[in-house]
């Protein structure tokens, strides 16, 4: 899942980003995130082709439109009344800017659009500046999956959120998506779409 956050060395605003489809032109993009904040251990560009074909996957990249550059991405499932959160990363410099909360929150918008009424992740154990990212969102602890990454064997904390449905949820959302468009001066184009 996300990786612990930097100090952002490039900040950005709304107006300088774009969230849109998964394109196969960026895999060599999300590899060198993938290398950087996944370690040896991350996907292969194969499995990012394969997901953008997987009927259930939806994976989105986040692109600097000044500089034309993928600076983050996410991947989720949508499998019957339940979404899983497959891969989200932000390349280390632009850390810091509230682009994992955008798209955590773009991931979350669009999961609201559908019948899912769950969304699931997991992540590192020690990771905890992506855990208070996903508590912000409602997510709640529901156990660990032992060893589950392979490059140190740490353990997987597996989070869930309340049912995204209930208007309890979908009003929480709706604060948090206010604040990030304050932080943002706006949201960027192609958030929620």
């Amino acid at each position: 899942m996300l990786s612990s956050s930097e100090p952002s060395q490039i900040k950005l605003q709304a107006a300088n980003l774009e969230i849109r489809r998964l394109r196969a032109q960026d895999v060599p993009d999300i590899m060198e995130i993938e290398s950087v904040s996944f370690g040896r251990h991350h996907w292969s560009e194969e499995s990012f082709y394969n997901e953008m074909n997987n009927q259930v996957g939806r994976y989105y990249a986040l692109i600097h439109t000044d500089i034309n550059k993928l600076v983050g991405y996410l991947g989720f499932w949508l499998i019957a009344d339940e979404s899983h959160i497959t891969t989200v990363a932000v390349k280390p410099e632009y850390r810091g800017n509230a682009l994992g909360e955008l798209l955590i929150g773009h991931c979350l918008d669009r999961c609201a659009q559908h019948t899912i009424h769950w969304v699931t992740l997991e992540v590192r154990v020690s990771n905890y500046s992506a855990q208070n990212l996903y508590y912000k969102y409602g997510f709640a602890s529901m156990g660990i999956r032992p060893k589950y990454y392979q490059d140190n064997q740490e353990d997987a904390l597996i989070m869930t959120t309340p049912n995204i449905s209930s208007a309890e949820y979908r009003q929480l959302c709706k604060d948090l998506k206010q604040k990030l468009d304050k932080r943002l001066n706006g949201l960027p184009k192609g958030y929620g779409t």
